[in-house]
């Protein structure tokens, strides 16, 4: 029943979990480079649907503009690990502007060391973990994904954890052009730990600003 519920009220939510779990299935099979890059973007390309179905608004389009830029990011990146970093240093930069236009009230002092923590340690990890200073750079826009996230007023257990989710994934697959050798995490969990991320922030989000409209 609840799996029925699902097709027929979030459909765009049920083709982006079927995506995503297909995608890591697929990735080395005979299929085909161009249909498993399509496959990989349509994971969080249905989030982006789903959160453009299930929202109303110029802020919330921003958050919708952050998974679509995403979703280029997951097909660029199988080309040019730059290309895709530029599509998802975009797509920080939109989360961010989002979170930043709902912040919690009055965040306690804890939360805001841990944030300014975010901020400084995410660029300091993609810098050691990949030895390539332009890779620092794009952590600094990562760090202030998970930042915005963590001081935004949305559910820090889906949201703020789905953002260290995708710093996490990010960071693996740093790992993988520089001199810190992680192997055999990046194989077996960047993709889990992105997805995973993507969704509990999808999700998280969109449910709470469908109870500010009710």
């Amino acid at each position: 029943m609840a799996r029925r519920a699902l097709v027929q009220h979030r459909p765009w939510l049920a083709l982006s979990l079927i995506a995503g779990i297909a995608y890591p299935l697929l990735d080395e099979s005979a299929l085909g480079g161009l249909w498993v890059m399509g496959i990989k973007a349509s994971a969080v390309g249905f989030l982006a649907v789903y959160a453009a179905q299930r929202t109303r608004g110029l802020r919330a389009g921003l958050f919708v503009l952050a998974l679509a830029l995403s979703a280029v990011g997951d097909a660029a990146i199988q080309l040019s690990l730059m290309a895709g970093g530029i599509a998802f240093a975009a797509s920080h930069v939109a989360a961010i502007l989002f979170y930043r236009r709902h912040l919690r009230p009055e965040p306690s002092v804890a939360r805001k060391w841990a944030s300014l923590g975010l901020l400084l340690a995410v660029p300091v990890g993609c810098l050691l973990l990949s030895g390539d200073w332009t890779i620092g750079i794009y952590g600094v826009a990562l760090g202030g994904m998970a930042m915005a996230a963590w001081l935004s007023l949305f559910p820090q257990w889906r949201v703020g954890l789905g953002a260290l989710f995708f710093v996490f994934s990010d960071w693996l697959i740093f790992s993988r052009v520089g001199p810190i050798d992680l192997a055999p995490l990046p194989d077996l969990l960047v993709w889990p730990t992105y997805y995973v991320g993507q969704l509990m922030i999808a999700t998280g989000v969109v449910q709470t600003l469908r109870r500010f409209r009710r």
